[in-house]
């Protein structure tokens, strides 16, 4: 009799389920789909988080586009900022582009440290650009630095380099100054006269990584004359 009983129990349970109908099914489905409403909440919030960084990334890429194509003869400060910023973005496109036999050898990854080590050391160059607070005189010099390399003239480009980064100031030696009278040639070791090189570890820093930017925009230049190259 239990045995009856029991058969007859799971008899009448499957004709129950057997007579949901498939809305109530669909309710059924639907109840497991919102049973958490704060994750829902959560990923449409990630998602909408992740399309707005995707816009943004265009929109900058959109704004740079469009700078590259503005007139910057009347902006020297943003002239310097883009064309060593042109390069250090191409620079970072080759080493990218390299095969792993040639990225893994010992020259590939020297290169790829000294590009690090350009990129880290010119950063506070590109803050003081950016922020037009670049010294007037190392503007200047980097001005005419960038003017002969798009022409091509790296000679003249590394001469104007070696101006800013060495100078042609008079070198002190010994004494600069004896008795109450000053020197006839005193004038020519004044602080505006020093190397700028000599006046920071900042500014040697980065005036190191412009010459590195120098010598591979010469080295991309196959347009270029040798002659007019620093060998």
């Amino acid at each position: 009799e239990k045995q009856d009983r029991l058969h007859a129990a799971l008899r009448q349970q499957q004709q129950q389920l057997q007579g949901l109908s498939e809305m109530e099914e669909f309710r059924l489905g639907q109840g497991h789909g919102i049973r958490n409403p704060f994750l829902e909440k959560e990923t449409e919030a990630n998602q909408t988080s992740k399309q707005k960084d995707e816009d943004d990334r265009e929109g900058e890429a959109e704004k740079e586009d469009n700078e590259e194509e503005e007139d910057t003869s009347n902006d020297p400060a943003k002239k310097v900022y883009r064309f060593l910023k042109g390069l250090l973005k191409d620079w970072e496109a080759d080493l990218e582009a390299r095969p792993a036999s040639v990225a893994k050898t010992v020259a590939g990854r020297n290169e790829a440290k000294t590009f690090k080590q350009c990129k880290d050391y010119i950063r506070p160059l590109f803050k003081q650009l950016k922020r037009r607070r670049l010294e007037p005189g190392m503007q200047a010099h980097l001005v005419k630095i960038v003017d002969f390399a798009k022409e091509g003239e790296f000679v003249k480009a590394h001469d104007a380099y070696m101006d800013v980064a060495i100078g042609r100031a008079a070198w002190p030696i010994g004494v600069t100054m004896v008795g109450i009278h000053a020197r006839t040639g005193r004038s020519k070791i004044e602080s505006s006269n020093v190397a700028h090189v000599m006046n920071s570890e900042l500014q040697r820093k980065y005036l190191t990584s412009v010459k590195r930017l120098l010598s591979y925009a010469q080295k991309k230049r196959v347009d270029v004359d040798p002659s007019k190259k620093v060998s």
